[in-house]
């Protein structure tokens, strides 16, 4: 089955396009990419969206305006990658605004902004959305959904491999190898905390709104790092839980950026910028350290994907602390790197469609697996 998968991230950068052809067994699909494109978002759209996660108030009519508006530049991206409507079904995964994980007695919930009748209208081709919710409601939460999915697109090899997402939030999938007494192990992942969020806002701090994100890591290169201040940040509540966990621009966004910027009595804007750049490696380093304590092994390898893939200064620091893991590019396995979760999404669209459960316990913290997203049929 042709399948257009449709991704939108927590960095809003804009929405992500893939065409691929699924087939045979869903546990280990057949599968071929056909074609991928990227759009961005307009950057006033770009900038209420952002907006609206921050707390930010809106009226009715603001809210009805950006949903529709979100949901036509998704209809944009899905045309350019698929220009002639090849696609037999489509999987959206929205934007999300809210991300609220299950803590203390509470459930969780999540908010993507789209509107699935209007995109399968417009699409005039069935769309499954709201991949999220069922998770939720058998107690999970809800994300990351992406790591069983990994699984299955990128297999196995002779050792544990991890799988590293640098959106606006990082998160990590491990893959068990396919040998040995580990091969019977869980898919593992969870979120890791900020991957570009919190340099994005303070680029766009620091720059008075001239630039959005760090361009090729040039402002973190000519600055160093606090260590001190790193050690300090590593050592706050949500580093030291253990999975399963998520979390979203809600915990890491402006008022986090402002808490932390309080905690720094002088620092210069790029040094600024390079601490946090290896604030987000660093939080990858300590959750892959924190595997002995779980009695799990480290991966022989960390495959990364997402934007932050784009930002040198990023990967270097991973890398350098990050030690004794091969680490390289999904790309090698040919996928872009910021096409990996629309290929997620249209595997999880394909995946409702043939009733198999999109998500696992391990994972998400769920009571059960289920099938995941909703189908709304053009008129």
């Amino acid at each position: 089955m042709r399948v257009l998968g449709l991704m939108s991230g927590t960095s809003a950068d804009g929405v992500e396009a893939v065409l691929a052809e699924f087939s045979g067994n869903p546990k280990q699909p057949k599968w071929s990419l056909i074609n991928f494109s990227s759009l961005p978002y307009p950057k006033i759209l770009r900038e209420r969206i952002i907006a609206a996660g921050q707390k930010s108030r809106f009226s009715s009519k603001e809210w009805l305006d950006l949903v529709e508006a979100i949901t036509e530049v998704h209809f944009e991206a899905a045309r350019a990658c698929d220009p002639k409507g090849l696609s037999e079904l489509v999987g959206c995964h929205g934007q999300t605004i809210w991300h609220r994980p299950p803590c203390e007695g509470q459930r969780g919930a999540s908010l993507q902004l789209l509107q699935a009748p209007l995109l399968a209208q417009l699409m005039k081709c069935p769309v499954v959305h709201d991949f999220r919710a069922a998770d939720l409601a058998l107690g999970g939460h809800g994300a990351p959904l992406v790591p069983t999915l990994d699984s299955a697109l990128f297999g196995r090899v002779t050792g544990w491999r991890a799988i590293l997402n640098l959106g606006g939030i990082a998160n990590l999938t491990l893959i068990p190898p396919n040998t040995g007494p580990d091969r019977f192990a869980s898919v593992l992942g969870w979120d890791c905390g900020p991957g570009n969020t919190l340099i994005d806002f303070a680029v766009q701090k620091i720059t008075n709104g001239k630039l959005s994100f760090d361009q090729d890591g040039l402002i973190a290169a000519r600055g160093s790092p606090n260590e001190e201040i790193l050690d300090c940040w590593l050592k706050e509540p949500f580093f030291q839980k253990a999975p399963p966990k998520s979390t979203g621009r809600e915990q890491f966004g402006r008022l986090d950026l402002e808490n932390r910027l309080s905690q720094i009595k002088s620092i210069s804007d790029e040094d600024l910028i390079s601490t946090l750049t290896a604030f987000s490696a660093a939080v990858v380093a300590k959750e892959l350290d924190n595997l002995h304590s779980r009695n799990l092994i480290r991966p022989i390898e960390l495959l990364v994907a997402g934007g932050g893939c784009r930002n040198p200064a990023l990967l270097d620091q991973i890398i350098r602390r990050c030690r004794g893991l091969r680490v390289a590019s999904i790309e090698q396995n040919g996928i872009a790197v910021q096409s990996r979760e629309a290929l997620a999404f249209a595997l999880l669209a394909w995946w409702h469609i043939l009733k198999h459960p999109g998500n696992s316990t391990a994972i998400t913290g769920a009571s059960r697996s289920g099938v995941l997203g909703m189908i709304v049929n053009p008129v």
